[in-house]
């Protein structure tokens, strides 16, 4: 016992190193905080003797990182871009007009390489050959398309 009392920044070291390899297989981030605590210990203990006010220190911190640094970690780790499968996938892309979209006449558009069935939103709008629109939503196999205020892309024809 008096060998750790005396080495108790190293016993502190171990602990933090432990749990930094423990995390390597649980990848949670959760014993990552807990060696972070670890070596706020490390850092206490060579600072003074106290047991207590190293157990302390050790305890806030590692609450404070579970508390404030891990959830943010979570969130930017763990989150991403929606993966958006089929139809919805074509919304806010661009296409070219294939053939003449009127008011109550569907037409047709080229979007990413494929040929749609064809609305325009709003109704009353007209969509000429050529025309470079936008998806506005995927209704069935039809189509809703605005007028694009940009020209065309080489990539859309």
């Amino acid at each position: 016992m008096d060998w750790l009392r005396d080495h108790l920044w190293e016993a502190w070291l171990a602990a933090a190193i432990v749990l930094a390899l423990a995390e390597l297989v649980s990848l949670d981030l959760f014993l990552l905080m807990l060696a972070g605590g670890a070596v706020a210990g490390v850092l206490t203990a060579l600072v003074t003797d106290n047991v207590v006010a190293q157990v302390l220190v050790a305890s806030a911190t590692a609450v404070l990182l579970l508390g404030a640094v891990r959830p943010p970690l979570v969130r930017r780790l763990h989150g991403g871009p929606d993966l958006v499968l089929g139809p919805a996938g074509l919304v806010g892309r661009r296409g070219i007009v294939t053939e003449t979209v009127a008011e109550h006449r569907p037409g047709r558009v080229k979007i990413g390489g494929e040929s749609w069935l064809a609305v325009a939103e709003p109704p009353t709008t007209e969509l000429a050959v050529g025309a470079t629109v936008e998806v506005v939503s995927i209704a069935g196999a039809t189509a809703h398309v605005r007028p694009a205020s940009e020209p065309p892309l080489e990539e859309l024809r």
